[in-house]
């Protein structure tokens, strides 16, 4: 089914260059690129020739992004291509199944949060303009996506109607330009087995194991010098002074520079968990000219400072199975 040509939206139509990040799962992304790379490159071929390129994100991911940037009419073009190879795969899929209905087709669209305001309108009231002059549903997520200031708007409905769609958007867009910085959203790598054994970390790729940065063994090894949580019911206290006096105590730690960051956390999110959590006062000392680590002063009850170890340890045992999104390490 050949899609139909898409005329530019508004007066003289929109003679600028926009960049459009759509998120898709990996069947989706599958779909697009088809039996080896078919698909992508006869969209890429179509789209070039009005100056716009389509890029996929590498990586092992369940999820990829896809950006499609060039002049707003190519763009739209990219958009219908996509569109209705979505809707002959859905139509494929139902020649074996006992549906009757057809499902619409769905695309998400990554957009800066602080335009998301601009898209749902006063009272909501842009959000619902778009959806009764297109017929499209749209839907703003009220949550950013994990470590970005990037929001996912949801698109579903009949090709057609999404394409109106996406040129009410990519207007609004043009019109309320982002505010600051945006911080993009990169889908995480599908996690690979991290394993220890003799105080060093190793990743397994295939039937090897790769020894893994030093970094990530010295967060081993900073997890492994609390115990943990005995179990439930246990009459052993879980902590050592658990059970004695309640007068407060200071204890130390000393943590190399380069692993602080995931303590902190973005803006102090980490450590004000751990300190609320645990109801111990926590001090990071200032980083010393010349010295590779930091004092952590922890001061509370011996129960209270007992949990502030264990929860900086579980910390570290954290971020070291995330480590194959170094990202996470410092905005998480």
């Amino acid at each position: 089914m050949e899609p139909p040509k898409v005329q530019q939206p508004g007066e003289g139509g929109l003679n600028v260059t926009l960049t459009i990040r759509l998120l898709m799962h990996g069947k989706e992304v599958g779909s697009i690129i088809g039996k080896k790379g078919e698909t992508v490159k006869k969209m890429r071929e179509e789209v070039s020739a009005s100056g716009a390129r389509i890029n996929i994100s590498e990586g092992n991911c369940p999820e990829r992004i896809v950006t499609i940037t060039g002049p707003t009419d190519a763009i739209f073009k990219a958009f219908a291509m996509i569109a209705y190879k979505f809707e002959e795969d859905i139509i494929n899929s139902m020649s074996n199944s006992p549906a009757t209905s057809k499902p619409p087709v769905t695309l998400r669209l990554v957009v800066p949060a602080s335009q998301c305001g601009s898209l749902i309108g006063k009272g909501g009231s842009k959000i619902k303009e778009m959806r009764e002059s297109t017929g499209a549903q749209v839907q703003v997520a009220g949550d950013m996506l994990p470590n970005s200031t990037e929001r996912a708007v949801t698109i579903s409905g009949a090709p057609e109607a999404i394409i109106q769609c996406v040129k009410q958007i990519c207007v609004v867009m043009l019109e309320s330009p982002p505010k600051g910085a945006t911080i993009p959203y990169r889908p995480k790598p599908a996690s690979t087995p991290i394993i220890f054994s003799g105080g060093q970390a190793y990743t397994i790729q295939g039937q090897y194991a790769i020894p893994h940065p030093d970094q990530l063994t010295k967060l081993h090894q900073l997890a492994m010098q609390q115990t943990p949580f005995n179990p439930l019911g246990q009459t052993t206290p879980a902590f050592p002074g658990l059970d004695a006096s309640n007068q407060a105590s200071t204890h130390e730690l000393t943590i190399p520079n380069d692993l602080i960051g995931c303590i902190i956390g973005r803006q102090g999110t980490k450590i004000n968990e751990i300190r609320q959590m645990s109801g111990a006062q926590i001090k990071i000392a200032n980083a010393m000219e010349g010295s590779s680590e930091r004092q952590i002063t922890i001061t509370g009850t011996p129960a209270n400072i007992s949990l502030a170890q264990y929860l900086i340890n579980a910390r570290f045992r954290d971020v070291a199975a995330m480590w194959n999104d170094p990202s996470s390490m410092t905005t998480s």
